[in-house]
């Protein structure tokens, strides 16, 4: 996973690292201790964690996984797909951190994964999908990726977001949020179990 790849992250005593299917079990028991609004936010609906959805939450699938932990314990989630259409290649990603840890800066760490390997495989548009109640990741995405292209829907707000090439996007401001904290809600994990 780019910079990241064989090599955990460490900021404030929490690690990100790819996820494996091994970690199954800790990734449905985070998922699982989720409040129904987080829940909400990050699946757009009630959350019942099937067999087929452990297993690509995982990184059993064809997605990029990633986990934020700490002291052993999974308390973020990240997962990034990517797709190839006329506009170049397309990384969607669904953030989430638990109740608990949210503002701390963790899904900030997990973008900033989930951007890095995307880039590492050509990725060049960002797309993020937010209900329109998430206040708090509305006014992020404003503030970070103001020339975002919106499109708005009856269910969500799709933002997409072009991507610097990567060797200028360390200097670059588009490149990936700030070390600000906050976290990202999707749906991406969701579509993917359906497909599986």
């Amino acid at each position: 996973m780019n910079r990241t790849q064989g090599e955990p992250v460490l900021s404030r005593s929490v690690s990100i690292r790819r996820a494996c299917v091994a970690d199954g079990c800790a990734v449905g028991e985070f998922f699982a201790g989720l409040s129904a609004t987080t829940r909400y936010l990050r699946f757009f609906g009630a959350l019942t964690v099937s067999a087929a959805m452990l297993r690509v939450l995982s990184g059993g699938g064809d997605a990029d996984v990633v986990v934020a932990s700490r002291g052993g314990e999974i308390i973020g989630h990240g997962i990034a797909t990517c797709q190839v259409n006329t506009g170049g290649t397309v990384i969607e990603i669904g953030v989430v951190v638990a109740d608990a840890w949210q503002g701390r800066g963790i899904g900030s760490d997990l973008v900033r994964a989930l951007i890095g390997a995307a880039r590492s495989r050509g990725a060049t548009i960002l797309a993020m999908d937010v209900l329109h109640a998430n206040n708090r990741v509305l006014a992020m995405i404003a503030k970070h990726w103001p020339a975002a292209s919106v499109e708005r829907s009856a269910d969500c707000v799709t933002f997409h977001i072009r991507l610097a090439p990567p060797a200028t996007s360390a200097r670059r401001r588009d490149a990936a949020p700030s070390r600000r904290r906050f976290a990202v809600h999707g749906r991406t994990a969701r579509a993917d179990a359906s497909r599986s």
